[in-house]
């Protein structure tokens, strides 16, 4: 598939195996730099403010601790080699999964270029991607899962989930061959982590209480601060994943913007319509819809494609809380599936349409018609589905039968801050 010039370009960047040394640039090294610090503020506050004020008081603390181990231990194990068969060149496999020439960075010094950037600057800013990317996985479960469970199950989940599936996206496998267009995620991290969302909701099943119990937010105050944080941190997940300091990051910030702001909107208007008044948890949560919708778009669409994208991704995510936690009753306790999992698959199916010039896009592929890269896209999303699911529920049956992976009833009643930390968030309660 011969790719226009500028889409070429994009693409080899974000294809270490496949780019070429070049001198250093500093200005998109120092954008790189800036990004992947707001990547990473994303999770550590920024999720972790957001998912914990959601949560009862009784278990604040579990959440916020869960975020930043897991921060922790998939930077080990990144260094150990995730990133090295995600990145590098797994000869006759590549098509399937990387080699692990580079694991611990042996083979790796300051010189090490990935395009016109350090290689080290690379590492660490797919780092933080891999970082998120489980750590969304927690609002699935927060309140009733085991500290020990979770932390084998993030670590096995980014290696046998994360790790394929990114690389066949972004290292240079079978679906980059195809041509799939995800520009910083709406494959590799929201459609996977929200099926691997829903699959866990099902198999550690409700909260005691759900779903007749009321279990609102115990801070809303925590949950706007850490929502303001991950739309700010937004910009390097969006923009950032141009590596350039140019137009591409300009416009794909932009777009992110627009699509957030959207997607707000649009789910306060239908909750002000359907139950009287807006609130701001509503507000909030159209957002992040907005954003997980525009994210595999945003470095293909211009700002009208944003617009509608946002605005379905506002519709779409709020009927489908609606329907898994009123209608199906599955407690998936944060809305991770029906937010990102949901926003995931609509943004990569809306991106082969709105990415076309005829749409306001940057341009599809020479030669490739929105069918046919709308045929990609729908390829990718159900392969990563498939995978994702077997995978999750696979790791999750196995881990059930071995330690165990739900703190008893008992347990549940008391809040896992003191079960399984011995810590209050809150010493006056």
């Amino acid at each position: 598939m011969n790719y226009n010039k500028k889409l070429l370009s994009a693409l080899l960047l974000v294809m270490p195996g496949l780019a070429c040394a070049s001198e250093l640039n500093q200005a998109n090294t120092a954008w790189v730099l800036t990004s992947t610090a707001l990547v990473l503020f994303m999770t550590i506050p920024g999720l972790s403010l957001f998912y914990a004020g959601l949560v009862r008081s009784k278990n604040v603390l579990s959440v916020l601790m869960q975020c930043f181990a897991i921060t922790c231990m998939v930077s080990i194990l990144w260094l150990a080699g995730v990133y090295s068969f995600i990145f590098t060149d797994g000869g006759a496999l590549q098509k399937f999964i990387g080699g692990g020439s580079k694991a611990f960075l042996l083979q790796m010094g300051i010189e090490s270029m990935t395009g016109d950037i350090p290689e080290v600057v690379f590492f660490m800013f797919q780092m933080t991607f891999a970082i998120i990317t489980p750590a969304l996985i927690v609002g699935a479960f927060a309140e009733r899962m085991k500290f020990s469970a979770m932390l084998w199950f993030s670590g096995l989940w980014l290696i046998l989930v994360y790790m394929p599936v990114c690389h066949w996206v972004w290292g240079g496998g079978w679906l980059a061959d195809l041509g799939v267009m995800d520009f910083a995620g709406g494959i590799v991290i929201h459609v996977n982590a929200g099926v691997s969302a829903l699959v866990a909701a099902l198999i550690i099943r409700k909260r005691k209480g759900f779903p007749t119990t009321p279990m609102p937010p115990h801070n809303m105050t925590m949950v706007v601060s850490g929502a303001g944080m991950l739309w700010v941190g937004w910009y390097g997940f969006n923009a950032g994943s141009a590596l350039t300091a140019d137009g591409s990051a300009g416009m794909a910030m932009l777009v992110t913007h627009i699509g957030a702001a959207a997607g707000s909107l649009t789910w306060m208007f239908l909750e002000w319509k359907k139950f009287g008044k807006p609130s701001v948890l509503g507000i909030v949560t159209g957002m992040v819809a907005g954003l997980g919708t525009i994210t595999p778009a945003s470095g293909f669409v211009g700002p009208m494609g944003a617009l509608v994208i946002g605005v379905v991704a506002g519709l779409f995510c709020f009927y489908a809380t609606q329907i898994i936690k009123r209608k199906l009753q599955i407690d998936d306790s944060l809305d991770v599936f029906p937010v990102h999992g949901v926003g995931g698959i609509t943004g990569s199916l809306l991106t082969a349409v709105f990415a076309a010039k005829s749409m306001g896009g940057l341009g599809l592929p020479e030669g490739v018609t929105i069918m046919g890269q709308l045929g990609v896209q729908a390829l990718a999303v159900i392969v990563t589905i498939i995978w994702s699911a077997l995978f999750t529920y696979l790791i999750l049956k196995l881990l059930e039968k071995t330690i165990g992976i739900r703190v008893s009833p008992d347990e549940e009643v008391e809040g896992l801050d003191i079960v399984l930390h011995e810590e209050t968030g809150y010493h006056n309660l």
